[in-house]
């Protein structure tokens, strides 16, 4: 059974090499991230994550966690992670430096993340959560708010969570019955919820819950929403923990994966009504809470990165373990490791080219979050924001496809054994397969790149995308290396056909959105391949650059170049054909009616 080792030369080459770590680190607040300190923080991480996170990854599935009168608990060694987790720093790398954080920028908590993820994906969601928590209240909080509760949020002490979806409210939060009444300088709430990740574990001292209720004066729908601070312990004046707010976990699910993490049915308000705190304005919950769900969107794509890279080493490590078969290409008649069939061979570059062009793109969102944020020309910063939002959905819902897609492939080659719960490739398909459908389904994702995204905002956004790639492969001309040129010819191909869809889609939505709309999920994965392409494209591109001096690491290199050759005549050949499903889609949903299903 393979022991799981982070990716630390891919995630520092992507750094280094595509994304402009060095120049990050200029920027007014990020001058602390230097080459060497970054590398130390990937490299501690990289062992905490295989020392102390992955051992409890199939023993916290098997174990999952307890629910008996009322109190939650997680399985063996998690709390102790956590506290060794939070007590070492980890919680606190990106956020703000005023609160106790080390304001790291993105890209690098962005790295740290994926190997949390990919050595336990249940344990990693209660960061994950806590990170968009620490992000709503510091962007939307009075000063009381967060001198009060950021510095122990940051810490990692209290833990955060996302309270939005009710019964009846799912994925249309315009039907949320939480209901929250002023009571001086406080709200009360009541209302339940449910699919509440972390909602209640015995891990953290306090857990913030942020929670959308209906607001006692306003709209009806989505307009009337606002967003509440309700900690599970109220405070003393001191600061210290007092007693119990009026909520509880009435129950926790019984899950496909991630079973160590706690999915709580969480009830508020069963007696005099739960004491909450208004984050930002009345009626502006949805604003407040999008800064949460955006940050979440992110790391739940990294989720299916991490998830994608960690099935690729189980099946890489089986598939030069095991003996089945006779080498094709030889003439010795004796059993060989599977890794020598084509077949398998086939699969594992799959694998691992996929899971490369979804962490290059994950990063190069990242990358725009940082620029976004602290480079000193306003103008880049506006620019880098219109292409990380435009990219937010793409990365939640391309990256978490693909980890399905991988984590299924890596079953395949174990053969059986995949299918049997001791090799642990099967966990991995199990506990990726909800990233498809919280933080809004990837449907719902694709809805929102072609509705928003694109044919809304004129794909201004897409087109200064598509731009940057054409700038690149106009320089690309200039490069003669044969080993490019098949990558950089279907490149070339595929942003010839993204243009052009994009171009359809802004002329048809605003007459003809069900049109638009059912070709939006292949409309996603085109724009995902062609991104994730042209940044694989770029990685062979410095691969073939550097192996002209860089003997040292000529075989990682070499595979540089080979998996994005790959990548290409695999999925950039399908941009073309993506083309016509988007734009033909729709068109029998033009006279099918329910009846016909």
């Amino acid at each position: 059974m393979s022991a799981y080792i982070a990716p630390l030369a891919d995630q520092m080459f992507l750094m280094n090499e595509l994304l402009g770590l060095e120049e990050i680190s200029t920027f007014p607040g990020y001058e602390d991230a230097t080459l060497d300190l970054v590398t130390a923080i990937l490299d501690e991480a990289g062992k905490f994550g295989s020392e102390v996170l992955a051992p409890l990854n199939q023993t916290g599935d098997r174990q999952g966690c307890s629910f008996e009168n009322g109190v939650v608990g997680t399985p063996d060694g998690f709390k102790e992670a956590y506290a060794q987790f939070v007590a070492t720093g980890w919680n606190s790398l990106s956020a703000p430096t005023e609160y106790g954080g080390q304001g790291l920028p993105s890209i690098v908590a962005t790295a740290v993340s994926e190997i949390w993820h990919a050595a336990n994906m249940a344990f990693g969601l209660c960061p994950l959560l806590n990170q968009g928590g620490i992000e709503a209240v510091a962007s939307h909080g009075s000063d009381t708010l967060k001198s009060i509760f950021l510095p122990k949020m940051v810490s990692g002490e209290w833990s955060s969570t996302m309270n939005l979806t009710e019964s009846q409210a799912g994925s249309d939060l315009s039907q949320i019955r939480t209901k929250a009444t002023r009571d001086g300088e406080h709200y009360r709430i009541a209302g339940q919820k449910i699919f509440i990740s972390y909602g209640d574990h015995d891990m953290a001292d306090n857990i913030i819950h942020l929670v959308l209720a209906r607001s006692p004066v306003g709209p009806d729908g989505i307009k009337g929403l606002s967003l509440f601070l309700v900690p599970k312990f109220l405070l003393n004046d001191d600061g210290s923990l007092g007693k119990l707010n009026d909520l509880r976990c009435v129950s926790i699910e019984h899950k496909l994966g991630i079973k160590a993490s706690p999915t709580a049915v969480m009830s508020f308000g069963d007696n005099d009504g739960a004491i909450g705190y208004l984050i930002g304005k009345e009626n502006q919950g949805i604003r407040s809470m999008f800064t949460m769900m955006n940050n979440t969107r992110l790391s739940v794509g990294l989720q299916g990165v991490a998830i994608a890279d960690r099935a690729y080493q189980r099946a890489l490590s089986y598939a030069k373990e095991r003996i089945q078969g006779r080498d094709i290409l030889s003439q010795n008649s004796y059993p060989v490791p599977i890794i020598r069939h084509a077949d398998v061979r086939r699969m594992l570059m799959a694998m691992k080219s996929q899971t490369e062009a979804t962490r290059a793109t994950a990063y190069y969102m990242s990358a725009c979050l940082d620029r976004a944020r602290h480079h000193p020309d306003p103008n880049v910063r506006s620019e880098n924001k219109s292409i990380a939002d435009l990219l937010t959905p793409v990365v939640k819902a391309w990256s978490t496809d693909t980890g399905i897609a991988v984590a299924d492939l890596g079953i395949q080659i174990h053969g059986g054994m995949g299918y049997i719960e001791k090799t642990g490739a099967a966990q991995h398909l199990r506990d990726v397969r909800i990233a498809a459908i919280y933080e809004g389904t990837n449907g719902i994702q694709a809805a929102d790149l072609v509705g928003r995204k694109v044919a809304r905002e004129n794909a201004e956004s897409i087109n200064a995308l598509i731009l940057k790639i054409k700038t690149y492969l106009d320089l690309a001309k200039i490069i003669e290396d044969t080993s490019l040129n098949v990558i950089h010819k279907q490149l070339s191909n595929s942003v010839v056909s993204l243009s052009n869809t994009t171009t359809w889609i802004v002329d048809t939505f605003p007459s003809d959105p069900q049109t638009v709309t059912a070709g939006a999920t292949q409309f996603t994965q085109m724009l995902g391949i062609t991104i994730g392409g042209w940044l694989m494209a770029k990685s062979a591109s410095k691969s073939v650059k550097s192996l002209q001096t860089d003997t040292e690491n000529r075989i990682y290199l070499e595979a540089k170049i080979y998996t994005a050759q790959f990548f290409a005549d695999q999925y950039l050949s399908q941009v073309p054909t993506l083309e016509v499903l988007i734009k033909t889609a729709g068109r029998p949903l033009q006279h099918v009616s329910e009846e016909h299903f």
